[in-house]
């Protein structure tokens, strides 16, 4: 029998979040934008005030808080809303006003920077002094001054912001040439049928395991990007142009420097991180041997990385099982953590199951105030259970911090955020492995597990590696033209995957469809969020309650301290290369234990 998608009024309420936690109805969040509007007027009042005096100061600085604690469930009400049918008007209108908040809030606190910077060092203590309250906002403060050797003039940073659409400009350019312009033939497959090729059936027939359509996916798609190889070279190029530009002028040593400042990393991260990988590439050359023996191929391509090597085991899980799951796998993490587990299990955190309209994929968003709100496109799949654990991972995450600290600090930066999540992940990945000895269901697990460290740790890695190579030169000074990224692509694809692949050539043009190139230094976090994870949940199970106690502090931690800090604190130093050299270690063993279950 065919399944047929709900419409949403059609979707039982136990599988639907509870939205009216945050509001009773639409028109008490019409209320609530009209008042906030009102508090824009109050935020404009304080302009050429804050250095003033220490009360003018803090009164500002609190009614910022207090727009923020009654701004963040109404936005969320806004976007959630839209997100439950995005065909809807009303919602589509809502989502509008929320954004248009936001923009207009931005536009109203602009002032903020340049008044907190012009008050000196000597005034800043003394309103310290003379405000008590003031103390609560130092590390905020210190954080905005720390940017004053790299602000300039009112007039120049004027300048500056009015450049930034046109900084915008080289990601544009790319979504539209990559999403809308570039068509690609069809893929044919062994049997001689057609199959369109986009962006979204790519990877599902990278998965395929008919090789036919495999390559011929790969050749349709490559061959198209090659068409385009100098216009796509010189968007990424205007785009390392446009980031080193902002760094010159800002005076960084680079464009690295500049972009990791932003979230108080430092930039012997990043280089850690490559040489670690690098330090470990036996084990992924390793893997590849493994991949070829299984697949029983003469000779292994890079349309071979994503087909699964293992049948699947046929493992269904049912939203009751998969919470189930989560509760045993999550155990280890104690008491408390899992009265939290469950109170969002119990109380509507999560809109469970696809219908009409529904935005794909999965997200959590946390609410100061308020529970988290929990998207999921739960379909019974195993994969879908893995979804869950590490959507929740964000959720208690967000919960704790919000309870935990104040509304100035209970946001937390990007490259903790992905610890959470991938943590559950381990912790559930490890239950498993332990609930079976079947040699098939356990090979099936681990291929899983393979496939993460792969994807998330060596690939991410070589992006950020290439990234950092088309900065460095541009930086030089030297051009970004199709042949020199080609060549150095297709060289850190030699280097990461080994001589038992064969050099498609093709493969060199992949970095012309990688949209994270555009997003400034961000890929590397996958990778390193990756790895801490890893740690931190291997140190769970190892040492239990006091790792438990370290780890909620960190989740507890939001951004009241920088986040190699709040790593530090639960256990795992990402300033040296140790957490990746273990997590790498985990691989290597696990690549072992697959070559037993699967010897001939």
């Amino acid at each position: 029998m065919a399944h047929t998608i709900s419409a949403r009024s059609e979707v039982d309420p136990r599988f639907t979040w509870a939205i009216t936690d945050l509001f009773p109805s639409d028109d008490a969040w019409r209320q609530e934008l009209a008042r906030m509007r009102g508090m824009l007027k109050q935020v404009r009042g304080y302009e050429g005030r804050l250095g003033e005096s220490a009360a003018s100061l803090l009164d500002f600085l609190r009614l910022l808080d207090e727009i923020d604690r009654a701004g963040d469930p109404m936005i969320s009400y806004a976007f959630r809303k839209k997100d439950e049918d995005t065909r809807n008007p009303v919602y589509q209108e809502m989502s509008a006003q929320a954004q248009n908040f936001i923009v207009e809030l931005d536009k109203a606190t602009s002032f903020e920077i340049p008044e907190v910077l012009a008050i000196d060092d000597e005034t800043m203590e003394r309103f310290y002094q003379q405000e008590p309250g003031l103390e609560h906002y130092r590390l905020a403060l210190t954080r905005i001054r720390r940017k004053k050797e790299h602000t300039l003039s009112a007039q120049e940073e004027a300048l500056l912001a009015a450049t930034g659409q046109m900084a915008q400009s080289p990601h544009e350019i790319f979504s539209l040439l990559n999403d809308a312009d570039m068509v690609y033939p069809d893929a044919v497959d062994s049997e001689g049928n057609k199959h369109q090729v986009t962006h979204g059936s790519y990877i599902a027939m990278m998965q395929s395991p008919d090789r036919t359509l495999r390559e011929s996916a790969f050749r349709s798609l490559y061959g198209v990007y090659g068409q385009f190889r100098n216009t796509a070279s010189a968007v990424l190029g205007a785009q390392m142009k446009q980031l080193q530009f902002f760094a010159d002028v800002r005076k960084y040593p680079s464009a690295l420097h500049a972009a990791l400042s932003r979230t108080e990393v430092p930039v012997e991260i990043y280089h850690n991180l490559i040489q670690a990988v690098h330090d470990n590439l036996p084990a992924m050359h390793r893997y590849v041997r493994l991949r070829k023996r299984l697949l029983g191929v003469d000779k292994l391509h890079y349309y071979d990385l994503y087909t699964p090597i293992i049948a699947d085991a046929d493992m269904k899980v049912s939203f009751e099982e998969g919470k189930d799951l989560a509760r045993k796998a999550l155990a280890p993490m104690g008491e408390d953590y899992l009265k939290i587990l469950n109170e969002g299990f119990d109380n509507r955190w999560i809109d469970v199951y696809e219908n009409i309209g529904k935005r794909s994929g999965a997200y959590s968003a946390g609410v100061y105030g308020a529970h988290p709100f929990v998207l999921l496109n739960y379909t019974d799949t195993l994969n879908d259970a893995f979804t869950l654990v590490h959507e929740m991972g964000h959720a208690l995450h967000s919960y704790l911090s919000n309870h935990t600290q104040s509304v100035t600090y209970a946001g937390y930066v990007i490259f903790v955020a992905e610890v959470a999540s991938t943590c559950n992940e381990a912790l559930l990945m490890q239950y498993l492995l332990g609930q079976t000895q079947d040699p098939h269901r356990r090979a099936y697990l681990i291929n899983y597990f393979l496939e993460q460290f792969r994807t998330t740790l060596y690939r991410q890695t070589m992006f950020a590696e290439f990234e950092l190579w088309c900065s460095e030169q541009t930086r030089k000074g030297e051009a970004l033209t199709a042949e020199a990224l080609c060549e150095k692509y297709g060289e850190l694809n030699r280097l990461y995957y080994g001589e038992d692949i064969e050099p498609d050539p093709e493969i060199a043009l992949e970095w012309a469809r990688i949209p994270h190139f555009y997003y400034n230094f961000y890929v590397y976090q996958y990778a390193t969020g990756f790895a801490c994870a890893i740690a931190l949940s291997q140190r769970i199970l190892r040492e239990g309650k006091p790792a438990v106690e370290d780890y909620l502090r960190f989740l507890s931690g939001g951004c009241s301290t920088d986040p190699v800090s709040l790593l530090r604190g639960a256990g795992v130093d990402i300033s040296t290369p140790a957490p990746i050299n273990d997590a790498l270690h985990l691989f290597d063993s696990l690549i072992a234990e697959m070559e037993k279950l699967t010897a001939e």
